[in-house]
């Protein structure tokens, strides 16, 4: 797959989130409950999200992933009980997007890592993903991710 990397200047994005730690096995099933409980919650106070669903992945230990669960939000919100308000913070970073499996992510991150270093950047080590859509609702080949590193 070819993949367009863009490089771009961020403000801050409140978002309201749960992290967690769990192993990339149990992965879907905390996202899922994590996307249900802050949904609900949002309803429950009137908002709605402001973008697509993220995950930020702050290791990459695949049996004990440290994880960020959440949404955009269009303000900075109070969170309630494991629902955090935080923010992804302002600053440059560098993106692309996936189609596809979230298994053959693998290869963006292999485009995107080798563009940051033959660019001079350096990541910050945190990674976003944002899904605009669900294997719930499209195939997994029209799967859309879009894999964010937030650079120095």
């Amino acid at each position: 797959m070819d993949y367009k990397i863009e490089l771009t200047e961020q403000p801050a994005q409140p978002v309201l989130s749960i992290r967690t730690r769990t192993s990339v096995g149990n992965l879907p099933k905390e996202l899922g409950r994590a996307y249900q409980t802050i949904a609900e919650y949002l309803n429950e106070i009137g908002e709605q999200p402001a973008g697509a669903p993220f995950t930020a992945y702050y290791n990459m230990d695949m049996e004990n992933l440290d994880v960020e669960i959440g949404f955009p939000v269009s303000k900075v919100l109070e969170g309630k009980d494991e629902i955090k308000a935080s923010q992804i913070p302002s600053g440059k970073q560098v993106s692309c997007m996936h189609q596809g499996s979230y298994e053959a992510s693998v290869a963006a991150y292999d485009v995107m890592s080798k563009w940051v270093m033959e660019k001079g950047y350096v990541p910050t080590g945190v990674a976003y993903e944002f899904y605009f859509n669900s294997p719930v609702e499209v195939p997994e080949s029209e799967l859309l991710t879009k894999i964010v590193f937030p650079l120095k």
